[in-house]
């Protein structure tokens, strides 16, 4: 859903406004809603951000986190899973995490809404990518399918079921096929 503007808003006061639910995004000057989790999404989320954190919290190597409002390069973007090496996990004064995060995130993860356009969420990756970002992933549950991309890389399709997925480095000791990543949608 797109937003317009009675006047060109900025990005400065696209942050001044009210958060909604659910979120909203500032891309190229425009205010777009993101559409509401359904099942399958909400399934993979829930599950995958704690996969990764049980792998890469503990050692302090990174940390996932869902729905966090990433604003960096212009735009200001949800994606459905952010990860942050741990030295760049954004804090404030008192060393706790900081509300704000003004930079991308390391790793990307969009599950696709059916109701989502694949072409908006794959620019919101490239535009991770832009902005070193490591790896975006681009989850798709009606398709079982999981399309990576890398900065200047050909991007990779993973849809057999014993297939590894690909991570960044920073998080290789995490072991998903796509097989486990969409067994979630029935467990």
């Amino acid at each position: 859903m797109v937003q317009t503007p009675s006047k060109t808003l900025t990005l400065e006061a696209f942050l001044q406004l009210p958060e909604t639910k659910p979120a909203s995004e500032y891309i190229d000057g425009q205010v777009i809603q993101k559409p509401m989790p359904q099942g399958k999404h909400s399934a993979i989320q829930t599950e995958l951000a704690p996969a990764i954190n049980g792998v890469v919290k503990s050692k302090k190597v990174a940390r996932a986190f869902a729905e966090l409002r990433c604003t960096f390069g212009g735009r200001s973007v949800v994606p459905d899973v952010s990860v942050f090496t741990w030295n760049r996990i954004s804090r404030d004064e008192t060393g706790e995490i900081a509300n704000s995060f003004s930079l991308a995130p390391d790793w990307t993860i969009e599950i696709l809404s059916p109701d989502q356009s694949q072409t908006k969420v794959t620019k919101n990756i490239l535009h991770c990518l832009d902005h070193e970002t490591q790896m975006g992933w681009l989850i798709d549950p009606d398709e079982q399918t999981v399309f990576i991309y890398r900065p200047k890389q050909q991007i990779q399709v993973f849809d057999q079921l014993n297939q590894s997925l690909l991570v960044p480095a920073f998080a290789s000791e995490l072991q998903l096929t796509v097989g486990e990543l969409f067994s979630w949608l029935s467990n």
